[in-house]
Formats: C-alpha cells, structure tokens, sequence
C-alpha cells in the first residue's frame, strides 16, 4: 500500500544505496509542501526537494515532447530538413536577430550583476555563424530513419535491421544559447528534445524559440513540441525532468557536481544517459617531442575557455630545460593574443624549472567577479591536477615536470577527467603505447581544441562525454542528432509453409 507524501518530519531517517542512511533536516521539512516531490540520490544520499511548480514544468514541457513524438512518425524527411532551412533562415534574418540579441544582452547584464561569468553567455556573430552552419549541416544530412542497416536472408524469410526513432531526448545546457542549434538535431532521426537551460541564458533561449524555433516548426508542418523548453530558471525543474521515465535519453552538458548528480538521477530512473563533466584538456611532452610543435599546441589550445582548452602540461624531465622556456613563452603570447596576461599553477617540486622572475611576478588576472592582482605562478599540490580552470579572459594552466612516459600516463589516468589528451613525440612506438594504456575518448598529437563535434566531425554536437564514470557502450564520446536512433527489427515472410 502506498500513500501520497504529505509532509517531511526532521529526523526521519531515509535509506539510500542499500545500507546507508541519511535524515531529514529541519530546513527541508520546513520547506516541503504537499504536492511536492522528494528525490534521495543513491550516490550521495542526498535529499533533493522538488516544489510542484517545477514538477509541473518538467512535465508540461515532457508531454508536450511526447505527443509531437507521436505526430513525428508522420513527417515527411523532407519536412524535416525544410525545418533545419527555416531555422537557419530566421537567424539570419537580422530582424528577428535583432530581437534575440536584445535578450541576450539583457541576459548579461542580469548576469553580471549577480557576479555571474558572461565569458559563454554572449551570443556573438561567431555563435549565429555557427548556429546557422550545423542547421544547415542537418538540413544536408542524409536521412538515416528506417534505414535498413542489415538483412539477414532465410528460405522463404528475412529479417531487417532497420534504423528508427529513440524517443524523448532531454537536455539540461550551461548558459550557452547556442544550444538550440545543437539539439535540434535530434530531429533529423525523428526524435523530439525537451531542454532545460541555465538562468542566466533563459531569456536568449526564449527568444529564440519565439522568434526562429517554433516559427520555423510551424513553417515546416513538424509538431509545435518537437522541442520544447522547460519555462523555469530553477535546478529542481532538470532534477524533474530527468526523473521522468519518459524519457530515452537524457543528456547533461556542464562540468562538476550538477552534471554527475543529474545522472545519477537519470540512472535511477532507468534512462541512458551522456554525461560530460569536468573539462580541461592534458598535453604531454614526451622525450622525442619536437620543440616547434610542442610550442604551437600549447599556443592554440589556449585561444579560449572552453571544455577542450589545454589545462594541464606534462614535460619530460630530460628535455625540461629546452622545453619549459617555449612552454612559457607560449603561454604568454595566448595571454597577448586576448590583450592579458597569463596564469601559471607549477606542481610542487617542479617549481626548481621555473625562472626566478615567474616565481616572483604578479599578474592582474580577469575573473568573473573582476580583475584581480595574484602571483603568476602559484604552487599547486600533484592531487590537485584534476582541478579545471574555468578562466575568464587570462590563461590559466598546470605544469608539471615527469621522469617518463609511464609517470605521465599514470597521472593522467589518476587525477584527469578522462577527457582529452594529446602526446608530442616522434617516437611511433610511443603513441602506440601511449594511445592504448591512456584511459581518454579523444587523444591525438596536436592541438587539443579539435574535440568539438562540429569542428571534427561535421556535424553540430549533442553533448561530449568523458571517461569518469566509465567509457560508454558502442558509441563515440560525441553524442550527434544522427547517433540517437534505435535498431528496430522487421520480419518478411513470402513462404506461408514456413513454421519452426
């Protein structure tokens, strides 16, 4: 027998992960409301408070989602790709850009003045290039729904593998308004996206679902909900939403935390999920590498902030004395290209590589609350190497100095997010050895800002997942509107006599 949670009484313990408990506190009883929902994460145990109000968003938003599914298996692929053009074509009507823009910027302002980083939030020509490129991009795409994938032949049958639609895929995005682009690629597969956007960019995305998004659907004939937007600014609104079992996929773009919790909520409900995580990106400088390309990658993957932005450097000890000096130089020409300085975290016992100057400059250094004067070159501990610097408009890396390849390896394998990785060596047999025994889903030789599904691979990315939790079962860590699909199985029979 089960009842309708009516009120939460401090003290009372709740059970999580099998044998751990965990009890409510008095602020949390106090808050509880009836209607309210109660979530227990079984990571950590904690108790996650979801007021109706959000429910209610999450689930207007979902079965908005759900219904334009249905109405979605009736749409022409052709309707489909005239979406994708009628999209594209609002953004680049300066009109209705004009509008979107206005939006954005009081999204900024908003932002600012509660200290929050504007460095993702700005929806610049680059970011409406961009838009506009990856809808064109799915427009051009080959449409892979009930495409047959394989056939197996028997007398007098056959069956089919065929490529259908997964179903429900949420989203819950940074502050970034670009987002928009990105998830509407679901669509070229015959899925539908519910999405949730963080505060500070909640105004951007409204306008554009009112002035392109839900103009270009209707232009199209594609169901109004085919992607939805979940109308509150509040964290309980995506803990809702990936709590509903209605979904197929659930997708978490961010870093830290927010992104693990939201999995696990996921998880719990039994829905796939992509999860990105912590950012930065590791460079190693092997023994063999070559001086002008090590100098090359650390300046240009330095050119922004963003997940794949080179945030820790690995230098073999044998060629520190050539190479740290191009490292720094490097790393200063990125701060000038942005018209800044630098930031330095030098591991402990690697400070002896550093000349006397960085050990005793200072810098001014742009963070999110203002420019601030700090050393250039801070001591960090080794366990802190994981640690992703989420700088505004001055460079900030790690450098560290190892005895070898293998040392290299084991730091990055301990301490990294499992995200990305490139080697500089001219030894064959290095990379061979460094791309197996490396636990990272994109590891290469050069610049590490290539992990963008765009850039490497043509198509707008749903979401870039990295290896904390484990690596992810029969697909790429870029999750792309074309790899939402499922594999549906259809039976021909021609032989009335066949039977088993």
């Amino acid at each position: 027998m089960s009842l309708a949670l009516e009120r939460l009484v401090a003290g009372t313990p709740i059970p999580f992960a099998g044998n751990r408990v965990t009890v409510v506190s008095p602020e949390l009883a106090l808050r509880f409301q009836p209607g309210d929902h109660l979530l227990v994460e079984q990571v950590s145990g904690e108790l996650l408070l979801i007021p109706v109000a959000d429910q209610k968003a999450a689930a207007v938003a979902i079965e908005r989602a759900e219904e334009a599914f249905t109405a979605m298996s009736a749409v022409s692929d052709q309707a489909i790709s005239e979406f994708f053009d009628f999209f594209a074509q609002r953004l680049e009507d300066q009109d209705c850009w004009n509008l979107i823009e206005a939006a954005n910027l009081a999204d900024i302002e908003w932002a600012k003045s509660r200290g929050r980083s504007t460095t993702r939030l700005l929806a610049d020509e680059r970011m409406r290039r961009d838009m506009i490129a990856g809808l064109r991009a799915w427009r051009d795409a080959s449409a892979t729904r009930g495409k047959v994938i394989s056939c197996v032949e028997h007398d007098g049958w056959k069956v089919e593998q065929v490529v259908s639609p997964l179903g429900i895929v949420a989203f819950v995005f940074e502050g970034r308004p670009n987002v928009f682009a990105d998830a509407a690629g679901v669509l070229r597969t015959g899925n539908t996206a519910v999405l949730r956007i963080g505060s500070d960019a909640l105004g951007t995305a409204q306008a554009i679902v009112n002035h392109a998004l839900n103009p270009a659907l209707s232009d199209a004939g594609l169901p109004v909900g085919a992607v939805s937007l979940v109308e509150s600014v509040n964290h309980a609104a995506g803990w809702a939403m990936f709590a509903d079992r209605r979904l197929s996929l659930a997708v978490a773009r961010g870093s830290g935390r927010a992104v693990s919790q939201l999995g696990s909520i996921a998880q719990q409900a039994g829905t796939a999920v992509s999860l990105h995580g912590t950012g930065g990106a590791w460079l190693i400088a092997d023994k063999d590498a070559d001086a002008k390309r090590f100098a090359a990658v650390v300046r240009n993957s330095l050119d922004r902030k963003v997940c794949n932005t080179l945030n820790v450097c690995l230098i073999h000890r044998d060629r520190a004395a050539e190479l740290v000096p191009l490292f720094l130089h490097a790393l200063k020409q990125a701060g000038s290209a942005r018209d800044e300085g630098c930031k330095l975290h030098i591991v402990e016992g690697s400070e002896s590589f550093l000349p006397y100057d960085w050990r005793k400059a200072k810098v001014d250094v742009c963070r999110a609350e203002g420019y601030q004067t700090e050393a250039l070159a801070e001591p960090l501990p080794e366990d802190q190497l994981g640690r992703e610097w989420e700088w505004e408009e001055t460079p900030e890396v790690s450098l560290k100095i190892v005895d070898d390849l293998g040392s290299a390896i084991a730091l990055f394998n301990r301490y990294s997010p499992q995200f990305t990785v490139s080697l500089i060596s001219e030894n064959a047999e290095a990379h061979e050895r460094f791309y197996n025994a490396v636990n990272a889903p994109f590891v290469g030789n050069g610049i590490t800002r290539w992990v963008d599904g765009q850039y490497a691979l043509n198509k707008p990315e749903l979401g870039l997942s990295n290896w904390e939790s484990g690596r992810l079962f029969a697909r790429s860590a870029i999750l792309s509107g074309d790899g939402v699909f499922t594999i549906r199985s259809r039976m021909t029979q021609v032989d009335l006599s066949v039977k088993r």
